[in-house]
């Protein structure tokens, strides 16, 4: 489930505690944890909205607690946005996203260090050549340039290039910027540590 810019500003400041979609079924359940640019975000309740009279019944109140100035307005943008029935989300902010302390974690014992160097190393070995060193030298060598010209540097799509470096940011060994990427501290601690490679 994408969160808008807005909604998610909203949580972070507590006015959104609701989100509206239209799916043919819930695409999410009640628990389930999503990692979002304000941290983790986790799905409190969901409920399919009953019709009255044709309509969603969507009170006024509950489409300001989703962000929206009215229900008329809650519902024009969720009526341009899917097909199927219409479901009140409930949502709360539960915390910061674990990646950042991960990735700001550069005190490595040898076994993380093997076990950051078996993680990559499988990773390696289902791709039909190496690449997670590359990619972590490169985006040591290239902060901050924007993605397209790093993939355009490797001879891959922009998108590959980025689901990549997403796997390496799981590991905490990369960190996103508004422009392109940057080695983490843990990042630099395992390459560190991984020199002779």
């Amino acid at each position: 489930m994408l969160l808008t810019r807005q909604t998610l500003s909203g949580l972070e400041d507590g006015t959104v505690t609701l989100a509206y979609r239209r799916w043919l079924a819930p695409r999410v359940r009640v628990g389930g944890r999503m990692r979002t640019r304000i941290g983790v975000v986790e799905v409190t309740s969901i409920d399919r909205v009953p019709d009255v009279d044709g309509m969603p019944d969507v009170p006024d109140d509950d489409a300001r607690a989703a962000g929206f100035r009215s229900a008329d307005a809650a519902l024009a943008w969720v009526a341009a946005k899917g097909e199927g029935d219409l479901y009140r989300i409930g949502l709360r902010r539960v915390g910061e996203d674990p990646r950042i302390a991960l990735r700001q974690d550069a005190d490595l014992s040898p076994e993380e260090v093997e076990g950051l160097r078996a993680r990559l190393a499988r990773m390696d070995r289902a791709a039909p050549e190496p690449w997670t060193r590359p990619y972590l030298e490169l985006i040591v060598a290239r902060p901050e340039v924007v993605a397209r010209e790093l993939a355009a540097s490797l001879g891959v799509e922009r998108d590959y290039f980025k689901i990549r470096v997403r796997r390496l940011k799981e590991l905490g060994l990369t960190e996103s910027l508004p422009v392109g990427y940057r080695i983490s501290p843990r990042g630099r601690a395992y390459l560190g540590a991984t020199g002779g490679d």
